[in-house]
């Protein structure tokens, strides 16, 4: 890594600290929400959960929650805020490679995921217990695809929204339905044909099949895992182009 990225890189890190949306959505959000759903639900293996212990399906399910609430809500804020107040170009004037800002983005909404995860793993460490990890190689492209992905659909969001506010928006609306449909809420057994049905274009809901079923040893989650490289890669080639300097 140059010198010029390096910088950038750690400029972004400090600023990202400094974000009281991030702190929330990204490191406190997951852990609370995973404490109070896993432990209304209990420990006792049920079929809804692939007879799982639904403590343990979501601490592996709110795992890809980090990653959402990293990809729709703290990065396109933060860059849109940056486009709003005109840094963007500041950045282009001062001299750094048309691929840097792409690059420090998708760092730092990489060690933003992970700090998030390492957080909620200790909380349920604590807690319900770490669930056994049956196919680690599996679960961490998985973690890392679905993470590329959604930093990239971020990045994207960001030069896309005017402002922070409207980010703000877009990503809430994006997150929530998600979130409940896709990773955080009721197990897919218990939805309706509709809301099934919807879940399983969900972005979010391939990325947690592809790192719950692999670590949980309920399935391999080939399908899924194919998917979520698919969009990794293509959402990243379209956030570098959009976010050139």
């Amino acid at each position: 890594m140059n010198s010029q990225l390096s910088r950038l890189v750690r400029t972004e890190l400090k600023l990202l600290a400094r974000e009281p949306l991030a702190a929330v959505f990204v490191f406190v959000f997951p852990a609370v929400t995973m404490l109070i759903i896993g432990g209304a639900f209990g420990t006792k293996p049920d079929s809804a959960y692939d007879w799982t212990n639904p403590s343990h399906w979501y601490v592996t399910s709110y795992l890809t929650v980090v990653i959402a609430a990293t990809g729709l809500i703290m990065v396109p804020v933060h860059l849109a805020s940056y486009r709003e107040r005109g840094v963007l170009r500041r950045f282009g004037a001062a001299g750094f490679p048309k691929w840097s800002f792409a690059i420090a983005e998708l760092v730092t909404g990489l060690v933003a995921t992970a700090v998030g995860s390492v957080v909620l793993l200790a909380v349920a460490a604590a807690t319900y217990g770490v669930p056994d990890l049956h196919h680690p190689a599996r679960v961490v492209a998985g973690l890392v695809l679905g993470s590329v992905a959604f930093v990239s659909i971020g990045v994207l969001l960001g030069t896309l929204l005017p402002s922070a506010r409207s980010a703000q928006a877009v990503g809430f609306v994006l997150f929530f339905p998600s979130f409940l449909l896709g990773a955080g809420g009721p197990p897919p057994n218990a939805l309706g044909a509709g809301l099934r049905n919807v879940a399983s274009y969900l972005p979010l809901t391939r990325v947690t099949d592809a790192v719950r079923g692999p670590w949980l040893g309920t399935g391999t989650a080939t399908s899924s895992l194919v998917v979520t490289g698919v969009l990794a890669a293509v959402a990243t080639a379209v956030a570098a182009r959009r976010s050139a300097l």
